[in-house]
């Protein structure tokens, strides 16, 4: 249990890099502990509960690695929807959808030679997607901040395939005369209109000056881009997220069975797995600890709430429920005596204005983490200072390179961080450490300088007396 007072004085070096950007100590929530002791060494607000942003992502992979273990996989299975005679199934494929959060396109395409390679030549009968493992609410990719086609607004859904996302590749010919682009995956509902033409001057805002337009059509959208696009800028890359769960998985099948071999026919339509046959084919995910990492070092939102629904079926029947999610998240708190009093989820990845938790429970988070049986695989899911992740490009000048492990938390108004800092004397630190002002973007050096100073001085520091 976290011990000792509220409140301690910040050294005077961490409060002046706080109050220097602008922001008031009143709007930050601090506590840095020894891994495992008993009190902070100092604390700021530590109890008052406030929006993490990403880091909330702590509670929901540390959860995930002790409800699920560190080996859980994800099963996508398929069925045929009538009788395969010569290799040709008379009827559609049933795609159920299992609720993983990574498939890429390498393991699609491997899913797609596992059908051909058990004897599925031709579908005539379309696709039929089960994706009843989830009862979810609609979900508005505009909701969060009115930028509907953004990658990390994409709803969760038990059938997520790539994050139904297509890449935009803009390539400046060898002469420099033409702009080709390119999409990818190559999908026949995504056509590409207008090309940009090549200018002369800097890269800046380049997707401004590209012009983009995109105009649905019966499940299928154009993209044009018929503005400049500046030679300086060499190859980019774009990333957008531009049709639904159903027509994205219908197109990914379509392209890649074809491409292993196969004949499809038809379109897309709500289905059922039958319930006691055996699936024709299966596309297990990666084991759980490597999609902790991904979620972790890099931030990933639609992972996170995929993660985070999943939790929902620990010890509940499917479907899983967002309210059952939170219930579980409850109840493993509860069981293991760790006290979170201030956790408010809404979805369990931090892109949320809802969200709340306190400096004090991401320390007892921290501490219950380090002396848990999935230790090793949680603290290696953390980014490592200057070395990898979302601080890949920090503390790139200090001593405390590849001596912290850290989660870090970005929303408008919200900045904050959270791990592990190994000291060069080996003693481990559980820091946290939450902003939440409209001068929180100005904050990102104050609390990079709190986890420097805690490698440099921790093991060293004495609490002022004041009299």
């Amino acid at each position: 249990a976290f011990a000792g007072p509220a409140t301690a004085n910040l050294p005077r070096e961490i409060a002046r890099a706080f109050l220097d950007q602008g922001v008031p100590l009143t709007h930050v929530s601090v506590v840095v502990q020894e891994t495992g002791a008993r009190r902070p060494l100092f604390a700021q607000q530590a109890d008052k509960a406030m929006n993490p942003a990403s880091v909330m992502k702590l509670v929901t992979t540390f959860a995930a690695l002790e409800l699920l273990g560190r080996d859980y996989r994800w099963r996508t299975e398929a069925y045929a929807g009538g009788p395969v005679v010569d290799g040709r199934l008379e009827g559609p494929l049933i795609l159920k959808g299992g609720g993983d959060p990574k498939i890429t396109i390498e393991q699609w395409e491997a899913f797609m030679a596992t059908l051909r390679a058990r004897g599925l030549a031709e579908v005539t009968g379309g696709l039929a997607v089960d994706r009843s493992l989830f009862r979810l609410p609609a979900h508005d990719p505009a909701e969060f901040d009115n930028e509907p086609m953004r990658p990390y607004n994409v709803g969760p859904d038990a059938l997520l395939v790539n994050f139904k996302s297509v890449r935009f590749r803009f390539l400046p010919s060898v002469d420099g005369t033409a702009i080709d682009v390119l999409a990818e995956p190559p999908l026949a509902e995504i056509s590409i209109g207008a090309r940009p033409a090549p200018a002369d001057g800097p890269c800046g805002d380049w997707r401004a000056t590209i012009a983009p337009s995109f105009a649905t059509r019966s499940a299928a959208v154009s993209a044009s881009f018929p503005g400049r696009y500046a030679r300086d800028c060499g190859e980019r890359d774009w990333n957008v997220a531009l049709l639904d769960h159903a027509t994205y998985a219908l197109g990914m099948f379509r392209t890649y069975f074809t491409a292993a071999g196969g004949v499809f026919a038809g379109g897309v339509r709500a289905g059922t797995a039958p319930v006691g046959a055996a699936p024709y084919a299966v596309m297990e995910s990666l084991p759980l600890y490597e999609i902790v990492r991904d979620v972790n070092k890099l931030s990933n939102n639609v992972m996170a709430r995929q993660l985070f629904l999943t939790l929902a079926l620990a010890d509940s029947p499917p479907p899983a429920t967002i309210d059952k999610a939170r219930d579980a998240v409850r109840r493993w708190a509860a069981r293991r005596r760790l006290a979170l009093p201030d956790l408010a989820v809404e979805n369990g990845s931090g892109l949320s204005r809802q969200e709340r938790l306190s400096a004090a429970s991401l320390v007892r988070l921290l501490d219950a983490a380090d002396a848990s049986t999935v230790r090793e695989e949680f603290a290696s899911s953390l980014a490592v200072a200057a070395l990898d992740g979302t601080v890949q490009r920090r503390f790139q000048n200090g001593s405390v390179a590849g001596q912290a492990l850290l989660k870090t938390g970005s929303l408008e108004g919200v900045r904050a961080i959270a791990g592990y800092v190994i000291d060069a004397t080996g003693r481990r630190w559980s820091v946290a450490a939450i902003v939440n002002h409209p001068n929180a973007t100005r904050a990102q050096a104050a609390l990079d300088a709190l986890v420097s100073w805690t490698y440099r001085n921790a093991a060293g520091y004495r609490v002022p007396v004041t009299r």
